[in-house]
């Protein structure tokens, strides 16, 4: 019997060697990913290594945010040099249509009419029309901003959900229109506009500005009394506006700055701001006889003046066809403190021509009366400034302030030089530490700076100016009344009315300007509109005010001393 023949073995399944490839493939896949994961690993730690490495050799800085950098406002406090607010964040519930309050139906649960009319005895100075208007087409927005939260009680009460009260924060200036000009405002995408607010805009925003408040040099104290007091002769003369300074005369801090008509900048309309124009640093005016002064001390530091009772002709005088007179007939001849205290342009005139007009370019160039004033504020007129050599006329029309137009602040700035010790500083609004006062840059001589101190002494005591004087506060200063050039030449009907001062004479710490534009002959200032009579009464209200918020009491005991040039005076001037 033979064997069975050999047969070959049956393989087992396939299914089973089909389960083997796919479980290795999983495992290769899941190997695959287990390296993908870990080059991903490697390639963040070799960045973070790379960030560590860069930090460690450029000093890089690390962001902080902490609780305390949340709590601080949005943007920086404003206070004066005393530390009384200007101008501070402050929030605010504002009065919101919302629509879509209602996810059905008419948004109102009355009629449009009806809620406006409701609304409207809350906010009586609500635009009806306007509000139901908006309320029957639906047009989301702002009702009203800044309400108080009594208001919001009484519109919730009202029971209309599409009547929201979103929380804001809104710049607040709790000295309403007070230094309006120097603040400016802040608008409604949170920039600083004119102003410090516009000046000082990054720095406000900045953590270092939202943490201490910024100070300024300005006194609200001596703000009001300045802003009180322009007013008023602004109204007793009818004139169409004002404008005043006071500055320190060592540091050039300015104590106020004016501009009227003023502005409230918690009521400003965002599309057009009334009465934002600054009359102190952006406007240039021929300020008059208020430059004759600062001729007076050229000439003395010159040396063309060496004798105060030298005397000159004081007939009209004809230069180049031009004709240069007196207001009135001041007698055949006049010397210096005459010539300031009856205002004379014909001898002013001849002083300066006598001094050329190289040096008397180079005396304005030095009190920088050729460049936009020197303040923080962003809105700084342009000098009307003839370039090139002086001719013989304009040296002499410069000279008593024609001929070249300049903003009040630059004519405080000379003042503050004229009376200092000769000291030309930079104005500025930022509060100074004593040791961060600037040097400044000589202009005068010490004595001829004590001399003029006297002159404008007797200008107030004697002359033109007398309606300036403040009974104990020693004031000296010059009046200038100067014609506005126009269509044709020189307006005789509007004229620029300006005193500019300083107190006390004996040891000047301020200087005072009062500038009335366009002044009226009215009962109020016996019908004349020069400045003896409507800017230097300014003055003399101001100063007796301010004087004790400085420091400064009045003692008529005390007076500078003019005993050597009294005799040059043989008596009084008359207006």
């Amino acid at each position: 019997m033979n064997p069975d023949p050999i047969r070959p073995a049956v393989p087992l399944s396939t299914g089973r060697h089909k389960l083997a490839n796919v479980r290795q493939k999983a495992l290769v896949v899941a190997k695959w990913r287990a390296l993908w994961v870990l080059a991903g690993f490697a390639l963040l730690a070799t960045c973070a290594l790379i960030r560590l490495t860069y930090l460690g050799v450029t000093g890089g800085t690390v962001q902080r945010f902490d609780i305390a950098s949340l709590l601080m406002p949005s943007r920086g406090i404003i206070v004066d040099r005393n530390g009384a607010p200007l101008a501070r964040d402050f929030h605010v519930y504002s009065l919101w249509f919302n629509p879509k309050a209602m996810t059905e139906g008419s948004p109102l649960i009355g009629k449009p009419a009806d809620v406006a009319a409701r609304l409207h005895a809350i906010f009586p100075d609500l635009d009806v029309r306007k509000v139901t208007r908006m309320l029957q087409t639906g047009t989301p927005g702002y009702l009203r901003k800044s309400i108080l939260p009594e208001d919001a009680n009484r519109v919730h009460a009202l029971g209309e959900p599409a009547l929201e009260f979103p929380q804001e924060t809104t710049r607040f200036y709790p000295q309403g229109s007070t230094a309006a000009h120097v603040l400016g405002f802040v608008d409604s995408y949170g920039n600083g506009k004119v102003g410090m607010e516009e000046f000082f805009d990054k720095r406000l925003k900045s953590d270092e500005g939202r943490a201490a408040p910024m100070s300024l040099s300005i006194d609200v104290r001596v703000q009001g009394a300045l802003e009180d007091e322009l007013g008023r002769g602004m109204a007793l003369s009818a004139a169409k506006g004002a404008a005043g300074v006071v500055l320190d005369v060592d540091t050039g801090e300015v104590l106020a700055l004016a501009s009227l008509p003023s502005f409230d900048p918690n009521k400003i309309d965002r599309a057009s701001t009334p009465n934002i124009f600054n009359r102190v640093t952006n406007q240039v005016y021929e300020l008059g006889s208020t430059f004759k002064p600062i001729t007076v001390a050229a000439a003395l530091d010159a040396g063309t003046i060496t004798n105060l009772g030298r005397r000159w002709p004081a007939a009209p005088l004809h230069v180049a066809g031009f004709t240069i007179r007196d207001s009135h007939a001041m007698g055949a001849s006049l010397n210096v403190p005459e010539t300031l205290m009856h205002s004379s342009n014909v001898v002013t005139a001849q002083i300066a021509d006598e001094l050329g007009g190289a040096r008397m370019k180079k005396t304005m160039e030095a009190l920088h009366m050729n460049a936009r004033p020197t303040i923080e504020l962003p809105a700084r007129g342009f000098p009307i400034w003839p370039s090139g050599q002086w001719p013989r006329l304009r040296t002499m029309t410069v000279s008593y302030g024609h001929g070249i137009a300049v903003t009040p602040l630059h004519l405080a700035s000379a003042y503050a030089a004229l009376v200092n010790g000769g000291i030309y500083r930079p104005a500025t609004l930022a509060k100074l530490e004593p040791g961060r006062v600037p040097r400044g840059e000589r202009v005068f001589t010490a004595a001829t700076s004590a001399r003029i101190r006297q002159l404008l002494r007797m200008i107030v005591s004697f002359g033109t100016g007398r309606k300036a004087d403040a009974p104990g506060f020693r004031v000296g200063g010059k009046t200038g009344s100067a014609e506005k050039p126009g269509a044709g030449g020189y307006q005789r009907h509007s004229l620029i009315a300006t005193f500019a001062s300083a107190f006390p004479m004996d040891h000047p710490r301020y200087v005072v300007i009062a500038m009335i534009d366009e002044p009226q002959g009215t009962a109020a200032t016996s019908f004349q509109r020069t400045a003896a009579w409507n800017a230097a009464p300014v003055i003399s209200r101001v100063v007796p005010r301010i004087g004790p918020l400085l420091g400064i009491m009045p003692d008529e005991t005390r007076d500078i001393d003019i005993s050597d040039l009294k005799p040059l005076v043989p008596g009084e001037a008359k207006e």
